[in-house]
């Protein structure tokens, strides 16, 4: 059964500015350092398993074009440390996990994928759909934050402020 963690796969999370102050904000590409991701074929079983507490902000994101120049490294880990505490509370929800509950190969490579998300103490049903890229099946699913009890970042009266619905891309080599 391969095992796929962040030596071999990759797993990002984009976050979305928003608010009266949005101008000033920037939005944001960030890693996941430490997770596996398991794929039983002969069961067509996947499950993953993701630590909040190694998200890492790589850069800042303008009109879809990464800005590696725009936050330092201080600002960087200020904003992790903020995701990690006040936004994801990862003192009481260290781990979010997915388990598969039925998985299909399409006919152009990819799978489909439907499974339970457990993230921040709520777990819901989610679906995605893999497509092979550059050597790799790669999804991409969009979660709105409130339906798993998280309250979006927000600052200065909620003038600055994060979109509810952040993309996560997770990556892994195309078996």
């Amino acid at each position: 059964m391969p095992r796929y963690t962040q030596n071999d796969a990759e797993a990002l999370v984009f976050t979305f500015k928003d608010g009266l102050l949005s101008k000033v904000a920037h939005d944001l590409k960030v890693r996941v350092n430490r997770f596996s991701v398991d794929f039983d074929p002969a069961a067509s079983k996947v499950t993953a398993e993701f630590d909040p507490n190694s998200l890492e902000v790589v850069n800042a994101v303008h009109d879809g074009a990464e800005d590696p120049k725009a936050l330092s490294g201080g600002d960087k880990d200020k904003i992790a440390s903020q995701i990690q505490k006040e936004v994801l509370e990862t003192g009481s929800h260290p781990k979010i996990q997915f388990t598969s509950t039925k998985v299909a190969r399409r006919p152009d490579g990819g799978f489909s994928i439907t499974g339970d998300l457990t993230l921040h103490g709520t777990t819901r049903p989610i679906s995605a759909e893999t497509r092979v890229e550059g050597g790799k099946q790669v999804a991409e699913i969009e979660l709105n934050q409130p339906d798993y009890g998280v309250e979006p970042y927000k600052a200065m009266m909620g003038t600055l402020k994060v979109k509810p619905v952040v993309r996560v891309r997770v990556s892994v080599p195309n078996a």
